[in-house]
């Protein structure tokens, strides 16, 4: 059964109840506390994204291509298609010369409001660049034509990228590959469906690589990560929950669509991985939040930017306090 996890309160009536579950596992993978059901089976959505960039890294690319930071960031990121994002990808673009119709995410306009509106003022269209999972599938050619492997139907699973995507996944989830679910994804990729259980011991791996027994895939672990902490920006924009725990070098943090968050703690060994049953994605700054406070997280700093960019009072359009938001779970000890 899953849990209330927030309720939002408007003159001091529930408005809205969201439900959810939580998983947090220690360095040996087992479940340290939860919320709801820690088996609960979610698609990790653009979560995976960090997962679904090791077999690149591991092979080379970024040796290959000379990426920058910035640029094996970007592979990890959902993007807002701002203008420091499109200069990236487009000097990503020019080491690897793959034509953006090759990319099989649609073209779209920014996520972000104030890029679209300037695109839309200039009479410019949309374009693949501007989709937010574009680093990913551009790393994802990238790593193809390095590898001799066919640009043509690299989406699809049986393609030999996507099943060396799918081992390392289940490797770092610790399932075997029949045992995770695949769908297709908003952009087109597979899309892995596991036990929230599985993908926090991903996150756990992702913040404490000594727990990886492949040294490679160690290695490549560490070398996205720390471009996930140096350019948090890449990785999401700004004012996202992305952005902001990254920003924290002790944070390894993504967050898919339809509500599922992922995070995993260095110092800390745990890894964490949340669903809200009803795909929203506000809340995710109140529970992150209220998870550091319950576990007795030591960096107050990030503690004080949550609270400061997600409050828990909530607004109309003229700037008036019309409710708020209350966090109402309380985590289980295993």
């Amino acid at each position: 059964m899953d849990t209330v996890l927030v309720k939002e309160y408007r003159a001091d009536i529930v408005e809205c109840v969201h439900n959810g579950h939580i998983c947090i596992v220690n360095d040996e993978g087992a479940v340290q506390a939860y919320a709801g059901d820690p088996e609960y089976v979610a698609f990790t959505r653009s979560s995976a994204k960090p997962l679904q960039a090791i077999p690149s890294i591991r092979a080379g690319l970024a040796e290959h291509y000379g990426l920058t930071v910035e640029e094996i960031a970007i592979m990890t990121a959902s993007h807002r298609a701002e203008p420091a994002h499109v200069e990236v990808l487009e000097r990503f673009a020019r080491k690897v010369s793959i034509g953006e119709s090759n990319m099989v995410c649609a073209s779209s306009w920014p996520l972000d409001e104030g890029s679209k509106e300037s695109l839309l003022r200039e009479g410019s269209d949309k374009s693949k660049w501007y989709h937010n999972c574009s680093g990913k599938h551009y790393g994802m050619l990238a790593y193809c034509q390095m590898a001799g492997y066919p640009l043509k139907g690299y989406d699809h699973p049986e393609h030999p990228l996507q099943q060396e995507i799918l081992g390392t996944v289940s490797d770092l989830a610790g399932l075997a590959p029949g045992d995770i679910h695949l769908g297709t994804d908003g952009c087109g990729l597979p899309v892995f469906a596991m036990p929230l259980r599985a993908l926090a011991t991903a996150y756990m791996k992702l913040a404490s690589p000594d727990r990886i027994e492949d040294e490679p895939t160690r290695k490549a672990v560490l070398t996205i990560t720390s471009a996930m902490n140096a350019s948090p920006y890449m990785v999401a924009g700004n004012h996202k929950v992305d952005t902001l725990l990254l920003e924290d070098d002790n944070v390894v943090a993504k967050g898919g669509f339809k509500g599922v968050y992922c995070f995993g703690l260095k110092k800390e060994r745990l890894g964490i991985s949340f669903k809200i049953a009803d795909g929203s994605e506000e809340e995710w700054g109140w529970i992150v939040e209220s998870i550091l406070e319950q576990i007795g997280y030591s960096n107050k700093t990030t503690l004080r930017r949550l609270k400061a960019a997600y409050p828990k009072d909530l607004f109309n359009d003229e700037g008036r306090r019309v409710g708020r938001a209350e966090t109402e779970f309380i985590l289980t000890r295993v």
